[in-house]
């Protein structure tokens, strides 16, 4: 039998994290390597596709295809040192709270699986969901963590802990998350660039 549970569900880049993880580490990218300034042609389509498609994922590929595997291994680890500032003050404390309070605490992000898991390993997430890459071609989405399908993620992750989760509330600085708003007791909007609770 599955066991219900309170669940408080939190988005990362703009509500936890001041900065958007992917745009960042393309310019961490472009500081450091000579690869990604030729595909800035390719980049120029994929803006204008970004245009007529703003849920596609296709630009979304094309806006990151200078990604190599040994590019992540060689950046990765000193961007998410840095990137690690870019929290904001609230976020560890509150993430905690939610947790001392008894409920499943879990982030649900687009940023990519190479990223945010270390970015927030310290804050002691229940689960943390997000877009999946393939490891050798690491612009190339295996699964989107965005939109709707953050609530796709949450329910696999539900489904395989064997609960139904109950969302009292989520975190979020984008309507791009109403999916998983909408399925919350309480909706709580984050200003993504001061960190603060949006007035309703």
């Amino acid at each position: 039998m599955l066991n219900k549970q309170d669940v408080v569900v939190f988005d990362f880049d703009g509500t936890l994290s001041a900065r958007d993880t992917n745009v960042e580490f393309a310019k961490y990218c472009f500081r450091h390597s000579a690869r990604p300034w030729l595909y800035l042609p390719l980049m120029g389509v994929a803006a204008i596709v970004r245009l007529f498609n703003p849920d596609g994922v296709w630009w979304r590929q094309n806006m990151r295809r200078f990604l190599t595997a040994d590019m992540v291994k060689k950046f990765a680890p000193d961007f998410i040192k840095q990137h690690k500032r870019e929290r904001f003050g609230w976020a560890r404390d509150q993430v905690a709270k939610e947790h001392a309070d008894g409920r499943r605490v879990i982030l649900v992000s687009a940023s990519a699986d190479y990223m945010i898991p270390h970015l927030v390993r310290d804050m002691k997430f229940d689960a943390v969901l997000c877009s999946r890459m393939d490891a050798s071609r690491p612009w190339k989405y295996e699964f989107l963590c965005w939109g709707p399908n953050k609530v796709v993620a949450m329910d696999e992750w539900a489904k395989k802990n064997k609960i139904v989760p109950r969302v009292v509330r989520a975190y979020s600085d984008s309507r791009s998350d109403m999916p998983i708003m909408e399925i919350a007791g309480e909706q709580v909007w984050v200003d993504r660039k001061t960190g603060l609770r949006k007035s309703a």
